[in-house]
C-alpha cells in the first residue's frame, strides 16, 4: 500500500519511543521507504541502531556529524518525504515547532517539510494539561499540522491520565489516510453496508447468516484512504471498525432500511455489502420459546428490500452497487438482479468456490454491469475493494471500462 512512499519517522525522548520499532516494522510490510530522525534524548530510551535494522536506512541524530552531510542532508530528506510524523512528541519538541526553533537534525527537518505533518504527543499527564502545552498544540494545528489526541491510562510515571502515546495501529492508520492512495474520491460521499443482520425469534434466539463484514469494512476503509466522506451502516459484526469513518450500528433488516433512507438521498456512491436477512419472523415472541415435545415451526415473512428501494428512488448522478451471493447460476441470477433493482453494478460471488465468501481474507469476485463482466481472480477482499471503487470511478468519470487497470 506504501509502496514508493516515503515516511519520516520523527522520535523524540519519551518511553512510549519503544513503540515506534514496531511502528517502523508495520510500514516496512507496507513497503514503504523509511527515515528515522532521533534526537539526542530519544536515544536514551531506544538505540538507533534498532530503527536502522527495521528500516534498512540510517538513522539520522546528529545534524552536524562530520561523518555525514547532515546539515544538507536535512533540506534532500524534507523534499523528498510525503509525510512526516512526529511520535512520540515530547514537550520540549512540541514547544520548539510551534515557534519555530529548529536546532537539532529532527527539528530542521520537520521545519523544512513541506508534505503532511502528523504530531502525537506523548507526555506525563500534568504537563500534557499544562496551559503553555495546550497553547502550543493550538499554535501547531493553526499551522495545518495534524495533532493525534494521547489515549489516557496508567502513565510510565506511575500517573493515570491522559498523555499516553496511541498504539502503533493508531499511528499507522493515520499514515494510510493520507499516503496510501491518490485522493481521487475527495468531495464524494459514499455510503457502504456491512455485516450480517439479526432478525430476533424471542428474547434469546434470532435468525442471521455467515456474514463478517471483513468485505464491506474493506470497501469502506478503502473509500476514506482515497479521499471521500464515508458512511457505514453495519450490522453485528467482531471486526475492528474502520477508522475515519461515520458508523451506524444496526441490528435488523428494518433498522438497516431506516438507517439508509435518513441517509442515502445525500450520497454519491451506495455500495449495498451487508448480507440482510430476507425473511424474519412474523411473530416474536416477548418471553423465551420454551422447548415441547412436538415439532415446532417459525412463519416467516419477507424483510424491506433495500436495494429495490435505492433502485426505485435513485438521485440523480447517483451510482448503486449491490452485492450478490451465489451458489448457483452466478452471472445469470445477478444479472436479473442488476436488471430487476435497477442499478449499475453487482459483486458476485459464488460461496462455493475456495477462497469467496464469508469469513475468510480472500474473495473472488465477479464485476457485472449492464455491457460488461470483469471476472477478478483470487485476492484479498483489500484488493477487491481497490477493483471495485477503480471501476466505479471510471463508470463515473469516462465510463469507460476498457481503460480499468485489473490485477491478474
Amino acid at each position: 500500500m506504501l509502496e514508493g512512499k516515503n515516511v519520516v519517522l520523527a522520535v523524540s525522548g519519551s518511553i512510549a519511543a519503544y513503540k515506534i520499532a514496531n511502528l517502523a516494522s508495520m510500514l516496512k510490510k507496507l513497503n514503504a521507504n523509511i527515515t528515522v530522525l532521533m534526537t539526542q534524548n530519544a536515544t536514551n530510551f531506544i538505540h538507533p541502531v534498532t530503527f536502522e535494522t527495521l528500516t534498512g536506512n540510517k538513522c539520522l541524530i546528529d545534524t552536524f556529524d562530520r561523518n555525514f552531510q547532515y546539515n544538507v542532508e536535512h533540506v534532500s530528506l524534507a523534499k523528498s518525504a510525503d509525510i512526516v510524523l512526529v511520535a512520540p512528541a515530547s514537550a520540549n519538541v512540541i514547544g520548539k515547532l510551534a515557534h519555530g526553533i529548529a536546532d537539532d537534525m529532527l527539528t530542521t527537518t520537520v521545519m523544512a517539510c513541506s508534505c503532511k505533518k502528523i504530531v502525537a504527543p506523548a507526555m506525563n499527564s500534568y504537563m500534557y494539561e499544562n496551559p503553555v502545552v495546550q497553547d502550543n498544540i493550538k499554535l501547531l494545528r493553526n499551522y495545518g499540522i495534524e495533532v493525534i489526541e494521547p489515549d489516557s491510562g496508567y502513565l510510565a510515571c506511575g500517573d493515570t491520565g491522559v498523555g499516553k502515546m496511541p498504539s502503533e495501529q493508531v499511528l499507522l492508520e493515520h499514515i494510510l489516510r493520507e499516503a496510501a492512495f491518490e485522493k481521487d474520491l475527495t468531495g464524494r460521499k459514499v455510503l457502504v453496508t456491512a455485516g450480517p443482520t439479526r432478525e430476533p425469534i424471542d428474547p434469546v434466539r434470532f435468525l442471521t447468516n455467515r456474514s463478517t463484514g471483513k468485505m464491506g469494512y474493506a470497501i469502506a476503509k478503502h473509500c476514506m484512504q482515497r479521499g471521500a466522506e464515508v458512511t457505514l451502516i453495519t450490522g453485528k459484526t467482531e471486526i475492528t471498525k474502520p477508522f475515519f469513518v461515520k458508523v451506524i450500528e444496526v441490528e435488523t433488516a428494518a433498522d438497516m432500511f431506516e438507517a439508509v433512507k435518513d441517509c442515502y438521498e445525500e450520497q454519491d456512491i451506495i455500495i449495498k455489502a451487508a448480507a440482510v436477512a430476507d425473511y424474519r419472523p412474523a411473530f416474536v415472541s416477548e418471553q423465551k420459546v420454551k422447548k415441547k415435545d412436538y415439532e415446532m415451526t417459525i412463519p416467516l415473512e419477507r424483510t424491506e428490500d433495500i436495494l429495490q428501494f435505492l433502485g426505485n428512488n435513485r438521485k440523480q448522478n447517483q451510482f448503486l452497487c449491490g452485492f450478490s451471493m451465489e451458489t448457483e447460476n452466478l452471472l445469470e441470477n445477478s444479472k436479473a438482479k442488476l436488471r430487476n433493482k435497477h442499478i449499475d453494478m453487482i459483486v458476485a460471488n459464488n460461496l462455493k468456490e475456495d477462497g469467496a465468501g464469508f469469513g475468510v481474507d480472500t474473495n473472488i469476485a465477479t464485476l457485472i454491469m449492464a455491457d460488461k463482466v470483469i471476472e477478478l481472480p483470487i485476492m484479498s477482499k483489500d484488493e477487491v475493494a481497490k477493483q471495485i471503487i477503480d471501476t466505479i470511478q471510471i463508470m463515473l468519470n469516462v465510463n469507460n471500462l476498457e481503460n480499468v487497470n485489473i490485477k491478474r
